[in-house]
């Protein structure tokens, strides 16, 4: 996946804001605040995805491009190569993950309303 393909994907999701919080470089997908997808725009070589912590585990010893989350909580985050053997699908799916897992996190009233038609 290349970046537009990464920010459009991202875009999809019900209430899902672009930020640049940090620096004039790194990306932030956010829920009601909340980072779910992050990503240096200059570099794209990879992109930092939050993960239920024993699900990280497997997929860190699975793919060698899945490696603990750069700059972010390590039990938490991942950090995904975009190139390599991870196919775009499966990107896709990680990040739908990251999203629902944050969803997940938030008051059940803003839950609802982010799971509406």
């Amino acid at each position: 996946m290349n970046i537009v393909e990464v920010r459009n994907y991202c875009l999809l999701f019900k209430g899902v804001e672009e930020k640049m919080p940090f620096d004039d470089k790194t990306l932030v997908f956010t829920v009601k605040g909340k980072m779910f997808c992050l990503t240096d725009l200059t570099a794209f070589e990879f992109i930092n995805l939050k993960c239920d912590p024993e699900e990280a585990k497997v997929l860190r010893k699975k793919y060698s491009e899945v490696t603990p989350g750069y700059h972010m909580n390590k039990k938490h985050w991942n950090s995904v190569k975009t190139t390599g053997k991870i196919t775009d699908n499966q990107i896709k799916e990680w990040i739908k993950n990251s999203y629902k897992l944050v969803v997940a996190g938030l008051p059940k009233n803003v839950q609802h309303e982010l799971t509406e038609k």
